[in-house]
């Protein structure tokens, strides 16, 4: 029996990806451990998203491979590696990274027990560097699709889609992962309800963009008549959130990685009606300035955004907003910077992050002229998170006093409604509470991000 070591970087997709190459590998019979220096061979599923990510996933590789050099015990170790870098460069990275047994593209995590196979029966002198990678990745899950979860037991990730189909000039993704494909709707349901039975709590929806949920199968039913999309079954974020809404259990549903172009009123009242869907949305707007959204090839304007906000805002109460901007993208001006400024003071994010403009090879972004000098990005990334740290400590503090609904993520730790996994604040609980629970607390003390909870819940599940 063979022995891997798989080691997952990057996002909450690219965790998906891991955990169904880890499901394949354990129906095939193969031992996981979570120690590389025992493994028979390393896996290593890689991000490319942003130069940060390639760096990470490169020095993830090297590390690898200058262990295997440096310990004669594991000189005869396979490497293989997968995801979006052996995706994105799959033409050079073969001549780069010659001690690399194989390298394998995001339309073969399935295939990952007969690729291992293949790769520990290499011989020394044999040619390695094998490539699996296909260019054009089809590959969507399925709710019966082998999978070991890596996340806590009482929350899960499910992947309703996978591509993307905007035109976005800074983002590599459409490149990657090629073009948006839905699961059916029936596929998703399925999934989660299978995830409640084995105890999950919240089951966070992710894509590239949630809000085209079901979008390209419309457009492939107007285009074959006889497709077998039936227009009276409903096939958009709207009906998939009402379905699984009225899957039977106590759980939370969270809307993650939604797109400003495809928000409807029907979805927003759909949030606003559905109990077990928490107000919570994750909605990238990346700038607030035309010129900048224009250049960004965002598909809005400032106006639409603003309506947007609005709406969203007076028809979804208690909503909270989960946003992210791109400071120092080629042509940004101060004046760019400071409309963005005085967006983000007025709007008051209950949660945002701000990235720097990351140049990358391949999009339209890296050719644009007027790119910003990485001091200035530095400086404008320091000022944007500085007022959001204000607003958000003023967010929070409005919170003490108040009774809320947490779901408990590890002894003496929970998250609220308006708290995602990983990203975004903790709420401090009395440690005796159990995991996976959903406990209601009373607010007693705000400390910038996070709350402080009182040690009596004043009610639990």
């Amino acid at each position: 029996m063979a022995t891997v070591a798989l080691v997952s970087l990057g996002c909450a997709k690219n965790l998906i990806d891991s955990e169904i190459m880890i499901g394949h590998l354990q129906k095939a019979g193969v031992a996981l451990t979570p120690h590389p220096e025992l493994a028979d061979a390393v896996i290593i599923n890689t991000c490319s998203f942003i130069d940060n990510a390639k760096k990470e996933s490169i020095e993830a590789v090297f590390e690898v491979i200058e262990q295997r050099m440096e310990d004669p015990t594991r000189k005869r170790q396979k490497l293989i590696v997968a995801g979006c870098l052996s995706q994105r460069f799959a033409k050079d990275l073969p001549r780069l990274m010659p001690e690399v047994d194989a390298f394998v593209g995001l339309d073969q995590i399935t295939r990952i027990p007969q690729i291992l196979v293949d790769v520990l029966e290499l011989k020394d002198g044999d040619n390695r560097n094998r490539d699996y990678v296909s260019r054009a990745p089809k590959y969507i899950p399925d709710y019966d699709t082998p999978r070991y979860r890596l996340t806590p037991k009482h929350t899960a990730y499910i992947k309703i889609a996978e591509g993307c189909n905007h035109p976005c000039s800074f983002c590599i993704i459409p490149q990657i992962r090629g073009h948006h494909r839905s699961r059916t709707l029936a596929s998703v349901v399925n999934e989660a309800r299978i995830l409640i039975r084995e105890g999950v709590r919240e089951i966070n929806l992710i894509s590239q963009d949630t809000t085209y949920f079901g979008m390209d199968r419309w457009a492939s039913a107007r285009a074959k008549p006889n497709s077998p999309v039936d227009s009276s079954k409903g096939e958009s974020i709207a009906d998939l959130l009402r379905a699984l809404n009225a899957l039977e259990g106590d759980f939370w549903v969270r809307l993650l990685y939604t797109h400003p172009a495809h928000w409807s009123d029907e979805l927003i009242q759909t949030i606003a009606e559905c109990d077990k869907v928490v107000k919570y949305v994750d909605i990238p707007l990346q700038h607030i300035s035309d010129p900048m959204l224009t250049m960004m090839r965002r598909e809005t304007d400032r106006a639409h955004i603003e309506n947007l906000l609005s709406r969203m805002r007076r028809g979804i109460p208690g909503l909270a907003i989960r946003t992210a901007f791109i400071v120092g993208f080629p042509g940004e001006t101060q004046e760019d910077f400071d409309e963005l400024m005085s967006f983000i003071e007025t709007s008051r994010f209950e949660r945002m992050g701000v990235f720097q403009y990351s140049r990358e090879e391949g999009t339209n972004a890296y050719r644009l002229d007027s790119q910003v000098h990485p001091m200035r990005r530095k400086s404008r990334w320091n000022r944007a998170m500085e007022l959001q740290s204000k607003i958000n400590a003023e967010i929070s503090a409005a919170q003490v006093g108040n009774t809320i609904r947490v779901l408990v993520d590890a002894p003496g730790k929970a998250r609220s409604w308006m708290d995602a996994p990983e990203v975004d604040g903790v709420v401090h609980v009395d440690p005796s509470l159990a995991v996976g629970s959903f406990v209601d607390v009373l607010i007693q003390e705000a400390r910038g991000y996070d709350l402080i909870a009182s040690g009596a819940q004043v009610g639990s599940d």
